[in-house]
């Protein structure tokens, strides 16, 4: 088939094996993907075909990077061609850095930029505890940012997003965040339109009510220079595409210490002449964090599992 018959199009949504393409003058068409498997993810650059009334996707066009997770069962890809990664977090209830862990993780196995808000720095006691945590990610070069979202207050201007929407222009950026974290309140303060536009997503995709299960893009400006992916699925995350050799590489306290091991297959957990386990002693300049190196074991003897 010759692609003067096609046009391209941006996946903005998806549920199922349905996605919501956008055309470039701004059209919305539900579109399939050709053959049983659906490949592509929001964020997909596509060319597609019409066919009626809705459309047949006939090629995804190469990506910059996928952001995904996989566990024992299956893969989630969450979408495709990102600029940056927001890890939304919440000083309370008390978020896990393991799962924060995992999630920096998986942007960094994809060369993308990922940025941590922590949220709730209204909350004295709480954000002080919550942002001391917070140093040893900001000692690694993340950029961590403070937010104080209150769901029930209309009349709030946008100075809650004031340090954050110089990061965010221009980009496009894929919003996490566990329960409890904000992150409904946060898509609703940068797009005050957002429910409607997942309703309408929902209805044009036939998801019923099931909105959170699926994955969205939304502009932030009529430009469309800046766009917000949300998704859900953060409270499980998996990274059974890692090799347990490759994590260290992929943690940036673990990896600034490794390069002076005696052993050039060192897994920094037992062998002699570990440049990573003596940094572990608080004396030694930037130590790593005990609870930083239980996370590297935990995630190096999950990874090191036999794979069927």
């Amino acid at each position: 088939m010759s692609h003067a018959t096609l046009e391209p199009g941006l996946v903005i949504a998806g549920h199922g094996r349905h996605v919501l393409v956008e055309t470039p003058d701004g059209r919305h068409l539900i579109c399939h993907p050709r053959g049983k498997k659906n490949q592509t993810v929001v964020g997909d650059r596509v060319l597609w075909q019409a066919t009626q009334d809705e459309g047949t996707i006939e090629k995804v066009l190469e990506r910059r990077n996928l952001f995904y997770r996989q566990d024992e069962i299956r893969t989630k890809s969450f979408a495709a061609n990102l600029d940056q990664v927001l890890v939304l977090i919440a000083a309370e209830p008390e978020f896990s850095e393991s799962q924060l862990a995992r999630a920096l993780i998986a942007a960094e196995a994809e060369r993308i930029r990922p940025i941590i808000a922590l949220n709730k720095s209204d909350l004295q006691e709480p954000f002080s505890r919550a942002w001391a945590r917070m140093a040893a990610y900001r000692d690694m070069g993340y950029t961590v940012v403070p937010l104080a979202l209150k769901p029930k207050a209309p009349d709030v201007s946008a100075t809650e997003l004031a340090d954050l929407m110089p990061l965010l222009q221009g980009k496009t950026t894929l919003i996490l965040g566990p329960s409890g974290s904000g992150k409904s309140t946060f898509i609703n303060r940068l797009l005050p339109g957002a429910q409607v536009l997942t309703q309408e997503i929902s209805s044009a995709l036939n998801s019923g009510k099931h909105t959170t299960t699926s994955t969205s893009l939304y502009w932030v400006d009529a430009a469309k220079t800046t766009a917000v992916i949300d998704s859900p699925g953060f409270q499980e995350f998996g990274l059974h595409h890692i090799e347990a050799m490759q994590l260290a590489q992929l943690m940036p306290d673990i990896k600034s210490h490794s390069g002076e091991c005696k052993f050039y297959n060192c897994s920094h957990l037992h062998e002699p002449g570990c440049s990573v386990q003596k940094a572990l002693q608080p004396d030694q300049p930037s130590p790593i964090s005990a609870n930083r190196y239980k996370i590297y074991g935990d995630l190096f003897a999950e990874l090191s599992q036999t794979r069927y």
